[in-house]
C-alpha cells in the first residue's frame, strides 16, 4: 500500500477511530492490525523478510537480557559480542542477499548463480531499526521486549516502514505501548503534516519528475544547458519525494498522538557537506553514527592506526587521520544503503573523498579564514558556503540518478563542454512532457518551501504559531493544501503519481 493511495487515509481514519475507541491499553492492537493489513497489502510473500527480522532480533534481544542480568560487567561485554554478530550477520545477511549478491560475484567475476531477488518494501528501515533495538539492549540503554507481538509492533509500524525515520526503541516504543488520549491538536497538527508532505509528493516532485527519466536514459543526445535543468529537477524531485513522504507518515503518526523523529532540518541552508548529510535523512545518519561510527572509531585496529599516525605524522594531520578514514567508510556506507551498482559506489566514493578532505583540510582552512578576517557569522560567506555546498551536492545528483556511471561523467562532460542557454527556450522542455504550467507550479512550490524552511531556519515554528491562529484560519489552512492538490491532480499532464524514491532502499 502507498502512502498517496486512497486506501492509506481510508487505513489511517478507521484505525484512528477503533484506537480511541478501544481501551488505552488495548490500543497498542489495533496499531499492530493497521500494520499487518499496510504491509500485507502487497502480498503476504514479502512478510517473510521482515517475520525473520523480527523473531532473529526478538530472540537476539531477549538472549542479550538474560546475558546483562545474570553476569558482572566485564563477564556481560564479552558474552555479548557473538550475539549481537548472529544478529548482524542473519540480517545483514539477508540484506546483503537480496541487495547486494548480485553486484558482488559480478565485481568480483566469479560465475556464481545470480539471485534476482526482489527488495521488499522498507527493507533497509525495519533491518536497520531492529539492529538498533539489538545494540541497545546490548550496551544496557534499554530492556529487551519480552511481548513478542509489541516488539512485532515497533518493527512494523505501519506510517514510517516505507519511508522512515528509522526509530529508537528507547523513544518509540513507549508511545506505540502505552497508547495516547485523543486530543484535537494531534490531529490538527498531523492533518497539516500529512497535507504539506501531499503537496510536496503530489504536486511539486510529480511535476519536476517529467523529464528526469527521459534525459538521464540518454543524456548524450542533449544540449548541457537542458542536462543541467534537469539535474536540477532531479534535485527538487528527490527533496520533495523523500521529505514528503517522511511528513505524511510523521502526520499519519501524529494522528495517534505518536511523536516519530525529525528526519529533515532543512538541508537548503547547510554550509558544510557533512553539515548537508547531518540536515538530509537524519535518523540514518544517527544511527551510522551510533552504530557504526563510534564502535568503529574505538576498535583495537582503529587505535593502531591512530598511534601511528600520531607517532609518525605528528601535529593535528596525524590527530584526525583515523577520524578521517572512519568519516570515508561511514559515507561509503552511506552510497551503497542507496543501491546496489556502480554509480551509487561512485557516490559513496565521491561523499567520502570530499568530507575527508574537508575534514583534512580544515585546520589550514581556518587559519586562512582568521587571517583574511572572515568571521563565523559573516553573510556574504555564509551566502558562500551555502551556495558551494549546493554545488557539491548537485554534481553528485548526476551520478545518483544516472543509469550507470559512464552516463553520468557524458552528462557531466556535455553540461560543461556544450551549454547553450538559449536551449532551454527552443521548446525541448515542453517536448519532453513539461508544460509552462508545470514550470509555474514547480517554481512556485520550491519558492514556497524555501519561504517557510527559511522562516523555520530564523527560529519560527510555522506549525506552532499557526496553532495559536483561530480555528477558521486553521481548517482553512488545511483545506487549502487539499485544494491545491486536487486542482493540480485535474490539471495534470500526461503522467501519474508514482511511488516514493526511498521505498525502495
Amino acid at each position: 500500500m502507498s502512502l498517496i493511495s486512497l486506501w492509506f487515509p481510508a487505513l489511517v481514519l478507521l484505525s484512528a477511530v477503533i484506537y480511541y475507541l478501544v481501551p488505552k491499553r488495548r490500543r497498542w492492537l489495533v496499531l499492530l492490525a493497521a500494520s499487518f493489513v499496510f504491509y500485507l497489502w502487497g502480498g503476504i510473500g514479502q512478510a517473510v523478510y521482515i517475520i525473520i527480522t523480527t523473531v532473529s532480533t526478538y530472540l537476539c534481544g531477549l538472549w542479550l537480557q538474560r546475558i546483562r542480568d545474570g553476569n558482572e560487567a566485564a563477564r556481560v561485554k564479552k558474552l555479548r559480542r557473538p550475539v549481537v554478530f548472529l544478529a548482524c550477520l542473519i540480517n545483514f545477511g539477508m540484506l546483503f542477499a537480496i541487495k547486494y549478491w548480485d553486484l558482488a560475484i559480478d565485481m568480483a567475476g566469479l560465475r556464481l548463480p545470480r539471485l534476482g531477488l526482489a527488495a521488499p518494501l522498507g527493507l533497509s528501515f525495519f533491518i536497520f531499526q531492529s539492529i538498533g533495538y539489538v545494540a541497545d539492549v546490548a550496551r544496557g540503554k534499554v530492556r529487551a521486549e519480552r511481548n513478542i507481538l509489541k516488539f512485532s509492533l515497533f518493527v512494523s509500524f505501519f506510517p514510517q516502514i516505507t519511508e522512515g525515520p528509522i526509530g529508537r526503541f528507547g523513544a518509540l516504543a513507549p508511545q506505540l505501548y502505552e497508547g495516547s488520549d485523543l486530543d484535537y491538536e494531534n490531529i490538527r497538527s498531523g492533518l497539516q503534516l500529512s497535507m504539506w508532505g501531499l503537496i510536496k509528493k503530489l504536486v511539486i516532485a510529480e511535476r519536476a519528475g517529467v523529464i528526469v527519466s527521459k534525459v538521464y536514459s540518454d543524456g548524450g543526445a542533449y544540449d548541457g544547458a537542458v542536462i543541467a535543468f534537469a539535474v536540477l529537477m532531479y534535485c527538487v524531485q528527490l527533496y520533495c519525494d523523500f521529505s514528503g513522504g517522511v511528513d505524511i507518515a510523521r502526520g499519519a503518526a501524529k494522528c495517534f498522538g505518536i511523536d516519530m523523529a525529525e528526519n529533515f532540518k532543512r538541508p537548503i541552508f547547510a554550509k558544510t557537506l557533512t553539515e548537508y548529510w547531518r540536515r538530509w535523512h537524519i535518523s540514518l545518519g544517527a544511527w551510522l553514527r551510533d552504530y557504526v561510527f563510534y564502535p568503529l572509531t574505538f576498535t583495537k585496529l582503529f587505535n593502531r592506526i591512530g598511534k601511528l599516525t600520531r607517532k609518525h605524522i605528528g601535529g593535528t594531520l596525524g590527530r584526525i587521520i583515523p577520524t578521517s578514514l572512519a568519516t570515508f567508510i561511514i559515507y561509503f556506507l552511506v552510497g551503497i544503503w542507496h543501491g546496489a551498482n556502480y554509480t551509487y559506489i561512485a557516490f559513496g566514493l565521491y561523499n567520502g573523498l570530499l568530507i575527508t578532505a574537508g575534514l583534512l583540510m580544515a585546520p589550514a582552512f581556518e587559519k586562512l579564514k582568521t587571517r583574511l578576517k572572515i568571521g563565523p557569522k559573516t553573510r556574504w560567506f555564509s551566502a558562500f558556503s551555502m551556495l558551494r555546498t549546493m554545488l557539491i551536492v548537485f554534481i553528485g545528483r548526476y551520478i545518483t540518478r544516472a543509469p550507470y556511471l559512464k552516463m553520468a561523467l557524458i552528462m557531466l562532460k556535455r553540461t560543461v563542454a556544450d551549454f547553450h542557454i538559449s536551449a532551454l527556450f527552443s521548446g525541448v522542455i515542453q517536448s519532453l512532457g513539461m508544460t509552462g504550467l508545470d514550470l509555474i507550479v514547480v517554481a512556485a512550490g520550491v519558492i514556497l518551501i524555501n519561504a517557510v524552511e527559511l522562516i523555520e531556519e530564523r527560529g519560527t515554528d510555522v506549525r506552532l504559531a499557526l496553532s495559536k491562529k483561530s480555528g477558521f484560519t486553521q481548517w482553512v489552512c488545511m483545506a487549502l493544501p487539499l485544494a491545491i492538490i486536487v486542482i493540480a491532480a485535474l490539471l495534470s499532464g500526461d503522467y501519474t503519481a508514482s511511488s516514493f524514491i526511498y521505498a525502495q532502499f
